[in-house]
């Protein structure tokens, strides 16, 4: 059976006058974009310009809803109780899908953002209360989680439960023994070359696993792959990415058409 990946990237982080990120370049490359929802980025215009390049570029839109942490970029761990955390989601990704309804775009898929995506891969149980809630508000998007045992793990719970888990990794940061990323303040949590990145995306897709930063194999069942678009050598690789698929034959399809 053709090996099957989607490319996704953060998109929209930009804010007022700051501008974050390289969105109009990246979209080419990819099939998935996850659209910052005004809580650790963005702004309504930021967002509705977003989608509007998803749809001039046939990418499929998702939300990605974090922390209501401006100041902090979504990165900082915030003590916040299930109930105010649903309620932020839910929020967060109504406010996306305005824009995508006066596009007549689809909500595909729900990416959670830095430290919130961190924490959830952890809280299984507090995932699937906020995959349910967001299920009953706007139909069955699919969530992505960490390509990892315990991703995994919680894609085959939550199948039971009737929801759509996709497992994600990231071939522009480097993970630790344990199969978890490298915090950002690492030094060596970033890759910088694009070759590079672009070449590890590929031993990912097609051995199923990646070496830690000390060298233990971390194996992996991989739906998609995410590149950061305020990073100059990922959006450099995520071309590279897409012809090195093409070339291996391996189908760079959305999300939604297979997971």
């Amino acid at each position: 059976m053709k090996i099957r990946i989607d490319l996704n990237c953060d998109m929209g982080e930009s804010f007022g006058a700051y501008k974050v990120g390289r969105d109009e370049e990246v979209i080419k490359h990819i099939t998935s974009a996850n659209i910052a929802c005004g809580f650790h980025a963005s702004d309504p215009s930021v967002m509705e310009h977003t989608v509007k390049l998803c749809k001039e570029h046939g990418v499929q839109a998702g939300a990605h809803p974090g922390y209501p942490d401006l100041l902090g970029f979504g990165r900082r761990p915030m003590a916040v109780n299930r109930e105010e955390l649903t309620n932020y989601i839910i929020y967060q990704i109504g406010a996306l899908n305005g824009f995508l309804a006066y596009y007549n775009l689809p909500l595909q898929h729900v990416k959670m953002h830095g430290a919130l995506y961190n924490y959830l891969v952890q809280e299984d149980a507090i995932f699937f209360r906020i995959i349910a809630a967001v299920k009953k508000a706007f139909g069955n998007p699919v969530f992505l989680t960490l390509a990892t045992e315990k991703g995994m793990t919680i894609k085959k719970l939550g199948a039971e439960k009737g929801y759509r888990i996709a497992l994600e990794a990231f071939p522009d940061r480097n993970y630790s023994d344990a199969g978890e990323l490298l915090l950002r303040s690492d030094k060596d949590a970033l890759l910088k070359n694009p070759e590079v990145i672009a070449q590890r995306a590929l031993r990912m897709i097609k051995e199923k696993g990646i070496e830690s930063i000390n060298g233990r194999w971390i194996d992996m069942a991989i739906d998609t792959l995410c590149l950061h678009g305020d990073d100059l050598a990922s959006v450099e690789a995520a071309s590279k990415i897409k012809s090195y698929c093409e070339k291996e034959g391996i189908a760079l399809k959305q999300l939604g058409e297979f997971v």
